[in-house]
C-alpha cells in the first residue's frame, strides 16, 4: 500500500512537470510572437506571404480553415501589402495536393497564376520556414495562418532565419470541438518547437534552389 501510494505520488509530480512544462513552452511562443503579429491594415508592406497548409476533405478541396488562410493572403496581395503567395503544404501523395488545391482557390480569388508559388514539402511548420529560406531564398515574409498557429509560426520561421511577422487568418467562427483539438495541438506542439530550433536542428526533405526573386531583391523594401 505505501509503495503504491509512492508510485501514485511519483506520477502526480512528473504529470505536474509535464504540464508545466507544455504550459511555459507555449508562454514562450506566446510572448515572443505577441509584438510580431499585425492586423492586415497595421502590417507594414512586405513582398512574400507565406500560407500554411491546413488539411485537405476527401475530394481535394480545402478545409474552411485552409480557405480563410488563403483568402487572407489573397486579401493582402489585392491591397498591395505583398507582391507573391508562397503556398506550402504536404503532397507525399497522389491524392493529397494541399499546395495545388491552394493555388486553385487562390486563383479563384483572382490572383495572378504568376505571383502564386507552390512548395510541395511543407509537412510540417518546422519544414516552411526551413524550406522558405533554403529553397526559395526568403529572408522576409508575412506568415499568413490562424491566431492559435501564429506563435510558433513566427517563432519557428524567425529563429531559422526568416525575418517574419504574422496576420491572423480567423475570418469566420470555428466550431468549439475544432478549437480545443488545436489549443491541445499547440501546446504539444510548443515544446517541440523549441527542441527543433535550439536543439535538434532536423534538416527537412530539400532540392535545388527555386529563387523568388534574385538575391539582391530577395529582403523586403
Amino acid at each position: 500500500m505505501k509503495l503504491l501510494r509512492i508510485l501514485f505520488r511519483i506520477l502526480i509530480s512528473l504529470l505536474a512537470l509535464l504540464l508545466i512544462g507544455l504550459g511555459l513552452s507555449r508562454l514562450i511562443l506566446e510572448i515572443y510572437a505577441s509584438t510580431r503579429i499585425y492586423t492586415p491594415r497595421d502590417l507594414p508592406q512586405g513582398r512574400v506571404a507565406i500560407v500554411f497548409g491546413a488539411g485537405l476533405y476527401r475530394d481535394g478541396s480545402p478545409t474552411p480553415v485552409l480557405r480563410d488562410r488563403v483568402a487572407t493572403a489573397a486579401q493582402l496581395y489585392f491591397s498591395g501589402k505583398v507582391q507573391k503567395l508562397l503556398m506550402s503544404g504536404d503532397n507525399r501523395f497522389e491524392y493529397y495536393n494541399e499546395p495545388g488545391a491552394m493555388k486553385t482557390y487562390a486563383m479563384q480569388l483572382g490572383v495572378p497564376e504568376a505571383d502564386i508559388i507552390l512548395d510541395y514539402a511543407g509537412r510540417r511548420t518546422y519544414d516552411t520556414c526551413y524550406r522558405a529560406r533554403s529553397i526559395f531564398g526568403v529572408q522576409e515574409a508575412v506568415l499568413v495562418t490562424q491566431r492559435f498557429h501564429l506563435p510558433r509560426a513566427v517563432f519557428t520561421c524567425n529563429q531559422i532565419g526568416v525575418s517574419a511577422r504574422g496576420v491572423a487568418a480567423d475570418l469566420r467562427p470555428y466550431q468549439r470541438r475544432s478549437r480545443l483539438m488545436w489549443a491541445l495541438r499547440e501546446w504539444l506542439a510548443s515544446p517541440v518547437a523549441l527542441w527543433d530550433v535550439w536543439v535538434s536542428h532536423p534538416t527537412p526533405v530539400l532540392g535545388d534552389p527555386e529563387p523568388i526573386f534574385p538575391p539582391e531583391q530577395a529582403s523586403l523594401p
